[in-house]
């Protein structure tokens, strides 16, 4: 597939901190734009793979959350409320009146929060390989125990793991090698994830995640999913170490919703099976 050349600009959020973008693709008259929300917090956009699918069949924008990656560094605030501000003023500046918008992991929370505060901007939502709107209990201990079962596959890998510090580069490359069901490719996998390197910003993981752990389960959160009038399209690689059945409790609440499961792919799907998350995106798209 030929690449389609990249615009990088800098977008200026409303509070004045700069923020990185890319464009790409042209599509067709008339398509809507596809938006692309990486995941983290605190990381970076990793999505070069997924732009490259879609920009031949509508605009695709990317862009460095707050602090991370090409952004500008600063001190937050590490709010959703703040990101979502952040993620409208990418929509402005490149003057999109509505937006197909695509979320992985962390970033298909925010897709969701930026949905519900302003569904007249959103002509379709993807949800990819998020983690529900039920309490952290429903996922988070079993990923944290799958994780290191996937780790501890390779004893010296977990050992090595153990050893590094946090802000290491090769420990966020192993920590990431989990993600991927091909164990024989995961670090190359992994490898490829972490080119680029940035530093990961964890005051704003830390600060995210707490905020998460006191909204999710709400009955507010559950309320307002129900209300929400728009396609959803929730993507999961059947394989991945967070349970899917969390993600129930947001297909559950949804009106307009359809879900495709990746039956050999991992947390990234679009790495372990491109060419079915590539029809089921397209789907959304033109839907």
């Amino acid at each position: 597939m030929t690449p389609t050349p990249m615009r990088n600009t800098a977008v200026t959020a409303d509070d004045g901190v700069r923020l990185w973008a890319s464009r790409s693709g042209r599509g067709t008259p008339g398509t809507t734009p596809l938006v692309l929300c990486h995941g983290g917090p605190g990381l970076w956009d990793m999505f070069e793979d997924v732009a490259g699918m879609l920009d031949s069949r509508a605009p695709v924008v990317r862009w460095d959350q707050r602090g991370g990656g090409r952004s500008e560094p600063c001190a937050g605030p590490w709010t959703t409320e703040r990101f979502v501000a952040d993620l409208d003023a990418v929509r402005r500046h490149f003057a999109l009146e509505r937006i197909v918008l695509l979320g992985h992991s962390w970033g298909a929370s925010l897709a969701l929060s930026y949905a519900l505060a302003h569904p007249d901007r959103v002509a379709a939502l993807v949800y990819v390989s998020g983690t529900g709107i039920g309490p952290n209990a429903d996922w988070h201990g079993a990923f944290e125990e799958n994780s290191l079962a996937r780790l501890g596959e390779d004893p010296q890998r977990l050992a090595r793991w153990r050893e590094l510090p946090g802000e290491s580069r090769e420990r966020a490359v192993l920590q990431w090698s989990v993600e991927f069901v091909n164990r024989n490719r995961a670090i190359e996998h992994a490898e490829r994830m972490a080119d680029p390197w940035f530093p990961i910003n964890f005051p704003c993981n830390k600060a995210l995640n707490a905020e998460a752990k006191h909204t999710a389960g709400t009955s507010a959160l559950y309320a307002a999913c129900q209300a929400l009038d728009l396609p959803v399209l929730i993507v999961d690689g059947e394989r991945d170490i967070r349970p899917r059945s969390a993600v129930d409790s947001l297909e559950r609440a949804l009106p307009q919703v359809r879900r495709v499961t990746l039956p050999d792919a991992g947390h990234l799907p679009w790495v372990e099976d491109p060419h079915g998350f590539r029809d089921a995106v397209i789907t959304a798209m033109h839907s």
